[in-house]
């Protein structure tokens, strides 16, 4: 009853209230400028926009982000949205199942026009929260079209304009980036695991933070006007801020969490704690190290010291020479491992423990222990809190797999100009974790996606007669070194000591902490408790573990370049949006070259496409290993590496992946060069192959179009990777002999029909409720992990198996419910449901490489051994029809677990998109694709 009185009192006041509110991001107390003025700058040229309408975009759910309480209780209540919270979602989806028809002039049905201004007729409302400023938001989308006289009034309203459309959430990623989560917002599980992994890669004082701004304003011409650019940036936000104070515009969260009272002021140090956040989750690249220590010593226990290495090489795979690259043709050698490295400190078995970043009012915590060497995430406190939290626990530990990028040059294309489709692929949330706006000022043309917090520049989009996006590069700019550890009473040190040898003196480790102390909220109903977040720093960076090298206590501590340095890349996006800065592929490569995190870059205008990796590439000390833990030391540090500032010698651009006018360019978060050292399991099949194979075939015909070009992306979006490309010599193996149980025979005959219909999970039509090849597909996700455990187990053994499965996971596959699970193959990121980025990771190239070692075929970077059956293809034939078998006979429920959103055995269901709610506001499901989040599609016919 209490639950239905509640319902009742819901729908009450939302329908007291709905008159009230609009469901607009506008509020009937911004100030409205002039109707002539309003008409004024309403009303683009046409013929002024170098991109003549070819320019597009889309952005799911939608772009608005704001939700009063009204608002939250009437969507909880009837299931009403906010206007524009929800209005992308319906094309995104569409294109899925209509992309085979698809042609340039419907592109309009998939995708928003991206070009500058608003049409009159299409304005929907125009405020001016200053004299200098209007903001025109367009009806289509609810996108703030932002014109500024002077550059401050620009950056003013772009601030103002994010506070409307993602008040809520840029509070919430501030209080993220200051390890305060908890405090704001609860002590639910979630948001303590997120603040906790924040804190162990980019924990900062408020003097860190300020030292950070006050290097940016000193940094040159650019580095002022970008400080002024944050600091009128931050006086928009905080002005619409101080406006919405009422129940009817204030967001609905901050009562649902308790925080319903005056919204601290947002300060410019916010904003380079909000981008320790974003660039901890897009931009960082390395680690590991300790991971891989152990993995190698786990190769040499199986197979011996010298077998050992030689195994762990091979599958290290830093370099396979069959993996698609985004560069042709052309070496950029980078982190590679030396062949007689120097400064190696190994860890001893047994012996390491990963730092717990959660502790009690005691200053004790739990720790972990992993074979991956990472940290395991636990809590400890005064109370457990239940919940999910705010923001995904796992938003930055998760594996990442992110953005994708297609570019044909004009060489190939039927117009005679560049075609690209591209965008980051960043999740799935509501409200979305970027936002689109326009900017119009002096210094200032742009339209595109920024991060909530970040937009006073647009980060991916298109400028005045270009365009520009990047995916997730994830280069090495982290290295774990090994400092002895020491107490400096002299007394014999223990993997518990708090102080470290600097260069011959014993110094005790900063202890960086916020307490956090939480009340009951409504959200999620977690009890009041209290803990602190932790992290250990030293002048070799944080420290991630703890254990012996030699048999003397060591802490192994990260040390990331752009550490101290998460703001200095505004430099960069402040070029992206200057029109006078980028005028060629050239200077746009060079505006890239001013950006610290690891992305890759891919531009596009009417003449040229281009490409170029950006990350601070540490120099590092001749022949020390970037793939294993070193000394601690002068010998081993980085060049010219200042410890104070955390500066040293980086790569020069000209060593930098990057190419101009290439015939064609993809990136799926694949290898970027021959010879630039790549993650774990970047080989011979990754899902860049989904894309390359199919722009190389565009590419081979000619007459390249946008929609010939969508129709690509969309194609890969629906394909199983391990379908298109492994499963082919699965049947092979199997192939060899006749399958004698006509039952199994048939699934056999299901699984080839699935691969020669293009190895697509698309339903035959939307909300037909099942694939068109249902039961192969099913089959294979749940013979996948059997088969890679029956193909590697016997000869890696448990404990190998185990630790490899840890640093890189058997399985990424589109629902996360087959995956093994543990030390049978889940691994980092691998078992996450519904989250729509899917099958990067996974031991695709293992399983491949060895199906045709095993074969008899050529293999160009092999593993150490043939794997399967030992070698024997008989044996190895038989392993896998005992775990087709066993795949066969798995119930779909089994496969498909079921959860909140769905029934066990749905298998569609399963795979479904779900956006993650972080905020009051849910959407509904759509069906699994693997695309990009926000994506462009553009051909620019001009130049300026």
């Amino acid at each position: 009853m209490g639950k239905a009185r509640a319902a009742l009192a819901a729908v009450a006041a939302a329908a007291l209230l709905a008159p009230l509110v609009a469901g607009t991001p506008a509020l009937a107390s911004e100030p409205q400028a002039p109707a002539a003025a309003r008409a004024a700058e309403a009303a683009p040229d046409p013929d002024a926009d170098p991109c003549r309408g070819q320019c597009r975009d889309i952005l799911p759910a939608g772009q608005n982000g704001h939700a009063s309480l009204a608002e939250i209780l009437l969507h909880k209540a009837v299931g009403i949205r906010p206007k524009h919270s929800a209005d992308q979602l319906g094309p995104y989806d569409k294109l899925l199942h209509e992309y085979s028809g698809l042609s340039d002039d419907k592109l309009s049905d998939y995708f928003n026009d991206a070009s500058f201004g608003v049409p009159e007729d299409e304005v929907e409302s125009v405020v001016s929260p200053r004299s200098d400023v209007t903001i025109t938001r367009d009806k289509a989308t609810g996108t703030p079209h932002i014109k500024g006289t002077t550059r401050s009034g620009t950056e003013f309203g772009a601030g103002y304009a994010a506070g409307q459309d993602r008040l809520w959430l840029i509070d919430v990623l501030r209080h993220v980036g200051r390890g305060e989560l908890s405090s704001f917002a609860g002590g639910a599980e979630g948001n303590r695991q997120l603040e906790q992994s924040l804190w162990a890669v980019a924990p900062y004082t408020e003097d860190d933070l300020k030292r950070q701004v006050e290097r940016i304003r000193g940094s040159g011409e650019r580095g002022a006007q970008a400080y002024e650019d944050i600091q009128d940036y931050v006086e928009g936000l905080n002005a619409y801020a101080a406006e919405a104070t009422g129940l009817l515009d204030k967001p609905g969260e901050y009562f649902l969490t308790g925080n319903g009272s005056e919204i601290e002021d947002f300060t410019v140090t916010d904003v380079v704690a909000i981008a320790s956040v974003i660039g901890a989750i897009f931009g960082n690249g390395g680690g590991g190290e300790v991971g891989n220590a152990l993995a190698e010593l786990a190769f040499e226990k199986q197979y011996g010291k010298a077998k050992g290495e030689k195994a762990y090489t091979a599958w290290r795979a830093q370099n396979d020479t069959e993996a698609t690259t985004t560069v042709h043709g052309k070496d950029f050698p980078y982190a590679e491992s030396p062949k007689n490295p120097r400064g190696v400190a190994t860890p001893e078995s047994g012996s390491v423990t990963a730092f717990d970043h959660s502790q009690n009012e005691e200053g004790t915590g739990q720790e972990t222990k992993g074979a991956d060497g990472k940290t395991g995430g636990k809590t400890s406190g005064k109370t457990k809190g239940a919940g999910k939290g705010v923001l995904p626990g796992d938003l930055i530990t998760a594996g990442k797999g992110m953005s994708n990028a297609l570019m044909v040059s004009g060489k190939h294309t039927a117009s005679g100009n560049p075609v690209a489709v591209y965008g980051p692929q960043t999740g799935y949330y509501s409200p979305q974790i970027m936002m689109v706006q326009e900017l119009d000022g002096p210094g200032l043309r742009s339209r595109g996606a920024s991060f909530p917090g970040l937009s006073f520049y647009v980060e991916l989009g298109r400028g005045l007669d270009y365009s520009w996006s990047a995916t997730s590069a994830s280069q090495d700019i982290t290295d774990t070194f090994a400092v002895e550890l020491c107490e400096e009473s002299g007394a014999e040190p223990t993997t518990g000591s708090k102080s470290y040898m600097l260069r011959g003196k014993c110094t005790p480790f900063e202890r960086l902490a916020k307490h956090n102390e939480w009340e009951p909220t409504l959200a999620d109903g977690t009890k009041a408790g209290s803990y602190d977040v932790v992290s250990l720093r030293s002048a070799y960076g944080l420290v991630s573990h703890t254990g012996k090298v030699d048999g003397k206590p060591v802490a192994f501590t990260a040390l990331r370049s752009t550490y101290h340095h998460d703001a200095d890349s505004v430099i960069g996006f402040q070029k992206f949006n200057d029109p006078s800065a980028i005028t060629s592929a050239r200077s746009f490569q060079r505006a890239a070259q001013d950006i610290g995190y690891t992305f890759n870059w891919f531009y596009a205008d009417a003449e040229q496409t281009a490409y170029y990796n950006s990350g601070d590439n540490p120099v590092r000390a001749r022949n020390t290993d970037p793939d294993q833990p070193i000394r601690a030391g002068k010998a081993y540090e980085w060049k010219d590496w200042d410890p104070e500032a955390n500066t040293s010698a980086v790569t020069p651009p000209a060593e930098h992946p990057q190419s101009v006018g290439q015939g064609y360019f993809v990136n799926w978060n694949n290898k970027q060069a021959e010879r630039f050292s790549a993650g774990w399991g970047n080989g011979s099949v990754h899902r860049g192959d989904l894309l390359d194979t199919r722009v190389a075939a565009l590419v081979k015909k000619g007459s390249v179009t946008r929609a010939k070009l969508v129709q690509a992306m969309e194609e890969a979006a629906a394909a199983d990777l391990r379908a298109e490309k492994v499963l082919p010599e699965l049947l092979d193996v199997i192939g060899t002999s006749e399958v004698t149980d006509p039952s199994l025979a048939a699934k056999v005959e299901e699984l080839r029909a699935w691969v020669k219909s293009g190895s697509q999970r698309r339903e035959a039509a939307k909300d037909d409720g099942k694939y068109e090849h249902a039961e192969a597909a099913r089959v294979l996700d749940a013979w996948w992990p059997l088969l890679v455990e029956g193909q590697f187990k016997p000869e890696l053994g448990e404990e190998l198996y185990k630790s490899l499965t840890a640093l890189a996971p058997v399985n990424e596959s589109p629902s996360g419910g087959q995956n093994g699970g543990g030390g049978s193959g889940g691994g980092v990121g691998a078992s996450q449901p519904h989250k729509g980025s899917a099958l990067q990771h996974g031991w695709w190239s293992f399983v491949e490489k060895d199906l045709r070692n095993v074969q008899g075929e050529d293999v160009a970077s092999p593993l150490d051994r043939p794997y399967c059956g030992s070698g024997s293809l008989a044996k190895c034939r038989k392993m896998l029809l005992t775990t087709l078998a066993g795949a066969v006979a798995t119930p779909a429920e089994e496969t498909y677990p079921g959860d909140d959103e769905c029934e066990p055995g749905d298998q569609v269901c399963a795979d479904s998109i779900v956006h993650r709610a972080m905020g009051g506001i849910t959407v509904p499901r759509i069906a699994w694709q693997n695309r990009p989040t926000y994506q462009q599609v553009v051909e620019f016919p001009a130049r300026r």
